[in-house]
């Protein structure tokens, strides 16, 4: 089924999604999602306004009333059914991801997948809504918890990964028998329409997802504060994440932010140099480097650093920039113009303070090349900041405990990496880095539908996963029977 969310708006416009179906705004007003590799024009939809907002949360919120007691086989049924679907119209969702995000194909194809699986693995979390028995001071009285859905959540994805950001807190949260408001980026929310329309396909009730495109500067805090949303889940940059944690703690809502990072790599003298360069490139290369996870600082131990930057820069100065549907493409566009000259002003900067361009800096349309930066040092911008694109620093260290030391001096704290053959170093590492995810021998970017993801510091509050949202998106309460 080829993507329909246009109901009677007409061909070219994509509609607010409301009810299971499409609507026009209050207000009339549009919305053009541009294509980033040249920034023509991709779809037109509807820019959702205060009212349009409003009309969303009280649709979740009266969907909830009813979908909170369906049954367990129920739920579990229509997110398997809609993971199929999912697999179904795969390859539609690639090319979405392609020409409305810029991804290339690899991207566009793991983003996906993985999609697919997350919505799978929400399925299982359908049974685990258990509570447990508890002794009791008093006798002859039976004490328990048991777990409820919460209510409406209010879902707010990036534009990197717009599809497994829906796809992982969305069904979480239907699996718990919450309803959703997603408001995606406006850079990507065609493909979010897309995965609400397969979610109605699948068998959900109206109601218990609507999606409301548009600005997060113009709807953001009317969805956030509104009385009937009782979870918010954000994911984009620190500063708007902590004003968001700032209006849910006024009113003593809960909220998950995961947040952007400054994200290490330590590369040790025995780590395995073809795997650690491999691990390297692709930790931050991936979707050019538009990854909260991506790992944008690399400390090299000092007496393979030479050889290390060699292979890298070698490599990383050959890495594609062709067709988008090519397989062998790695790089695709910059999103935005703003976040364009954000990376230009990041370079620019460390170059004029004495950095070296190993390679890059140049751009092909609004596609950057991979740059690699030496001789980084702290009053450079690129050092602290995150840039969110294809920029890396990398930095020699004499020792472990000075790669360790360095990897901390951040104000963030979302993933981090080391390459060693040393288990007393790589636990060490595990042990003292300051973040909230890290891998040993592999790259900084990596997900699953179940674990723990998150970050500490300004990379975010709380955590996402099957396990994690069963505590996001539910309330734990004590019952007891008196015999």
């Amino acid at each position: 089924m080829a993507f329909c969310n246009t109901g009677n708006l007409g061909p070219n416009l994509d509609g607010i999604w409301i009810d299971n179906k499409p609507t026009a705004a209050s207000d009339g007003g549009v919305l053009a999602v541009l294509n980033p590799l040249d920034d023509s024009l991709y779809r037109n939809v509807a820019e959702s306004t205060v009212d349009d907002v409003n009309r969303a949360v009280e649709s979740a919120h009266k969907a909830f009333q009813t979908y909170k007691h369906t049954t367990t086989k129920e739920r579990e049924k229509m997110l398997c059914k809609a993971a199929d679907l999912m697999e179904q119209y795969i390859d539609e969702l690639k090319d979405i991801l392609i020409d409305e995000g810029g991804s290339a194909y690899r991207k566009a194809s793991f983003e996906a997948e993985k999609a697919v699986s997350f919505v799978r693995a929400s399925a299982g979390m359908v049974r685990q809504m258990t509570g447990k028995t508890l002794p009791s001071d008093y006798p002859d009285k039976i004490s328990m918890t048991i777990r409820a859905p919460r209510g409406v959540v209010a879902v707010i994805t990036p534009f990197n990964v717009p599809l497994i950001k829906a796809a992982r807190l969305c069904a979480n949260a239907l699996a718990t028998g919450s309803t959703v408001v997603l408001l995606p980026s406006e850079h990507t929310p065609i493909v979010s329409l897309r995965f609400a329309e397969i979610l109605a396909e699948a068998g959900f009730p109206s109601g218990t997802v609507n999606v409301v495109p548009g600005n997060g500067y113009k709807i953001g805090d009317a969805l956030t504060t509104h009385k009937l949303i009782k979870t918010v889940t954000f994911t984009g940059s620190t500063v708007v994440g902590k004003h968001i944690q700032k209006l849910c703690a006024e009113q003593n809502k809960h909220v998950t932010l995961e947040l952007g990072g400054k994200n290490p790599l330590v590369i040790m003298a025995d780590a395995n140099m073809k795997d650690a360069v491999q691990g390297a490139l692709r930790g931050i290369f991936m979707h050019q480097g538009q990854a909260c996870i991506g790992s944008s600082r690399i400390y090299v131990e000092k007496t393979i650093y030479p050889k290390f930057v060699e292979m890298y820069v070698g490599i990383a100065s050959k890495i594609g920039m062709g067709d988008l549907r090519d397989p062998e493409t790695i790089i695709g566009p910059i999103i935005s113009d703003r976040q364009r000259d954000r990376i230009k002003q990041h370079i620019e900067d460390a170059v004029s303070k004495g950095a070296e361009l190993a390679t890059g800096g140049v751009w092909t349309g609004n596609r950057c090349a991979p740059t690699v930066l030496l001789n980084v040092t702290k009053e450079m911008d690129v050092c602290q900041q995150e840039t969110f694109g294809p920029v890396v620093s990398i930095y020699p260290v004499d020792s472990f405990d000075e790669a360790l030391s360095c990897a901390n001096d951040t104000e963030y704290g979302l993933s981090a990496a080391i390459y060693t053959a040393n288990l007393n170093n790589a636990m060490a590492f595990a042990k003292g880095i300051e973040s909230g995810m890290v891998h040993i021998n592999s790259p900084s970017i990596s997900d699953e539908a179940h674990v723990p993801f998150g970050g500490i510091g300004d990379s975010g509050f709380g955590r996402e996963g099957t396990e994690a949202d069963l505590e996001t998106f539910t309330d734990l309460k004590w019952v007891t029977i008196q015999s």
